[in-house]
């Protein structure tokens, strides 16, 4: 439940909200965090966080054309054409030179509700002053000094702050927002508060977040608001095998699958096969560390082992739609199918090995992979990328034999 003392909450709008939102949550990203504070956060190997890391930067650098709003001051400056106007500005035309120029016409009230929203204090909102133009001028504004902000502010827990004000619940909410902006924007904030952030991510499945980021992703949705519901959807899952269960038990699997198979989306294709393969070496990880050096609790471990993920995708015919995603044209998207066929391989074998298009890609792969990786001998590189997706392979075609 949202505290009282942010009453004010349920009946503002979502658009000056989400911008403070977005400012603790980019300064939460780049502070500090403990990585010994739970015991999830520790059982990710270097195989995998790589990533999750890029990942996450590649999602958290918004478009250039979604930043381009003009950030007036107390002072009258000249607007260039095209570029937005936030709400409340004064704007006037300069009879001498002929250019419009802007300023403030009320006090910044994003950096001030910033510091009362911190202090525990009631926000000083206007219903009727922010649009989801705001959004866009608080992401620019508070991006630019993120940085410098977390480092002066490391000790505090941006987390539990946006927990104990009960922002989260008002984010989480935000993906039912009719405007697309705005449930964009929500998603995003979401991906970024739960990437290892067990809390969140517990507080995240109580207040329904999980359900809302599957409606979305089943439902006629633009691409931007899916690949940012898809980033919130990876964030909330990884190391959380709670969240992994009910994934399940919701159909996930066939939620991601109608994904992977609508025109147009074959990046979001890799970053749903990337996820699977996550998923599946996150829990051998588990196994292996359980048994190694016993520093999986026993709850976790159990947790994990009711995850079905494997018979889940046989029997939802994820074997055949990896196989056939390695026809891409990109490198890097075949690299990253080919891991998961790997992964895969104990569950998917008998189908591998009965697809004729899985068997006519790899002779071809294996023949262009060897030309290029001839290529970079020739260059003095003995270790190099192609002659590793080579290797894989090869090492696919010995294990289908």
């Amino acid at each position: 439940m949202i505290p009282q003392s942010l009453s004010p909450f349920r009946i503002a709008p979502f658009g000056m909200l989400l911008g403070l939102l977005m400012a603790f949550c980019f300064t939460f990203c780049l502070s500090r965090q403990n990585p010994n504070e739970f015991a999830l956060t520790n059982l990710e190997k270097s195989s995998t966080k790589e990533p999750e890391k890029k990942e996450a930067k590649a999602e958290e650098e918004m478009d250039a054309k979604d930043l381009e709003v003009f950030q007036p001051t107390h002072e009258w400056q000249a607007l260039r054409p095209g570029q937005a106007v936030p709400a409340g500005s004064h704007v006037r035309l300069n009879l001498q030179t002929g250019a419009r120029e802007v300023k403030l016409q009320y006090e910044d009230k994003f950096q001030s509700n910033l510091k009362r929203l911190k202090k525990g204090k009631r926000l000083d909102i206007n219903t009727n002053t922010y649009t989801s133009q705001d959004l866009k001028s608080a992401l620019a504004k508070f991006k630019e000094g993120a940085q410098t902000e977390s480092s002066k502010e490391d000790e505090m827990d941006n987390a539990q702050d946006l927990l104990s004000f009960g922002g989260l619940q008002v984010v989480i909410n935000g993906l039912n927002s009719t405007e697309p902006l705005v449930k964009e924007y929500a998603a995003f904030v979401l991906g970024a508060a739960f990437s290892s952030n067990p809390k969140v991510q517990v507080e995240a499945i109580e207040g329904g977040a999980l359900q809302k980021l599957l409606v979305i992703l089943a439902t006629e949705q633009p691409p931007t608001a899916k690949k940012k519901v898809l980033f919130a959807l990876c964030s909330l899952l990884r190391h959380f095998p709670y969240a992994q269960q009910q994934f399940l038990k919701l159909g996930g699997l066939q939620v991601l699958k109608g994904l992977v198979q609508e025109k147009n989306m074959e990046v979001l294709a890799v970053r749903v096969v990337t996820l699977l393969y996550d998923l599946v070496t996150e829990k051998m990880f588990a196994e292996e560390e359980a048994e190694l050096t016993q520093d999986v609790s026993p709850e976790k471990l159990q947790q994990y082992r009711q995850v079905h993920l494997l018979p889940g995708l046989r029997e939802q015919g994820w074997c055949e739609i990896t196989a056939h995603l390695l026809a891409l044209p990109e490198h890097d998207a075949r690299e990253k199918v080919l891991q998961t066929l790997g992964a895969l391989l104990a569950t998917c074998r008998d189908h591998y090995r009965q697809d004729p298009q899985l068997s006519r890609t790899l002779a071809s792969l294996q023949a262009e992979y060897q030309a290029l990786a001839t290529l970079e001998l020739q260059e003095g590189e003995d270790e190099g990328y192609f002659r590793e997706l080579l290797g894989s392979i090869d090492s696919l075609l010995r294990e289908l034999r």
